[in-house]
């Protein structure tokens, strides 16, 4: 019984220590110049889930939901990704859906999984190039710091105040690299706009800059968040020559009618 058990536990914690962010470079010629990807996987027993992203950097990427089983016996790692939840490329470009072998190892402090991935193009049967594929244990995900929230409502209102005591900072706002506000001074009352997402435009990017740091730095502000009857709190921190920055991506709900991607 002992022995049973403690092979229980040694299969346990090895699917557990897969749980993390895990980064490596794609073999395939596309539509980005550096062609990275990012597993964020989550682990629960011998099943394996979580998000992918595939991308140059955090402003060019394709991020999908992905699921998949860990053979503990053999260290192997399969998974497969699906549904494509956000995305912000070049509209000539098509999305691989992509699948991984993949074997863990690890020497000294670095470990690592190793494999080969294939895929085909979204919406149709042809193939991407595939090949094989290192990935590597990383502390954090690329994307941490961009907080990204789905939305099911066209039309979002973005107000703004400044956070607890009033001490003059002021802010540029800019949505998709565009200025929308500019040198606005925080107070207790709102600084609004408004942004527009639908299907045509899925992806929005709310950027705010710090023009100054009032009189107790850094420059501080609340951003309430309101989508239809749906309302978000972001406590936004930047300091000067320094920007924050939040994502919306639009996530219509499900209907008899499927939405397709292209």
């Amino acid at each position: 019984m002992a022995i049973w058990m403690g092979s229980f536990f040694s299969l346990a914690a090895a699917a557990q220590q897969l749980d993390g962010a895990w980064k490596g470079t794609l073999s395939m010629r596309g539509c980005f110049l550096e062609n990275n990807i990012e597993l964020q996987i989550k682990m629960n027993g011998r099943s394996a889930s979580g998000d992918s992203y595939h991308f140059q950097d955090i402003d060019n990427y394709v991020k999908k939901n992905f699921a998949g089983h860990f053979d503990p016996e053999q260290k192997k790692l399969k998974v497969a990704e699906g549904v494509v939840t956000t995305w912000h490329i070049p509209y000539h470009c098509s999305i691989c859906v992509k699948e991984f072998d993949l074997y863990y190892s690890k020497e000294g402090s670095v470990e690592k999984l190793t494999g080969r991935w294939s895929g085909t193009v979204l919406n149709s049967s042809a193939g991407c190039s595939g090949g094989q594929i290192v990935l590597t244990r990383i502390k954090e995900s690329s994307f941490k710091e961009i907080p990204e929230i789905k939305v099911d409502t066209g039309t979002i209102r973005l107000d703004f105040y400044d956070n607890a005591e009033i001490d003059g900072d002021s802010i540029t706002v800019k949505v998709d690299k565009k200025v929308v506000l500019s040198n606005q001074r925080l107070t207790a009352k709102a600084i609004t706009t408004l942004i527009r997402i639908d299907l045509s435009n899925t992806f929005h990017e709310v950027e705010m800059i710090a023009n100054n740091e009032g009189s107790i730095p850094p420059n501080t502000a609340v951003l309430i968040i309101t989508a239809g009857e749906k309302q978000h709190r972001l406590w936004l921190s930047a300091k000067e020559e320094k920007s924050a920055r939040v994502r919306f991506v639009y996530d219509p709900p499900i209907k008899d009618n499927a939405v397709t991607i292209r």
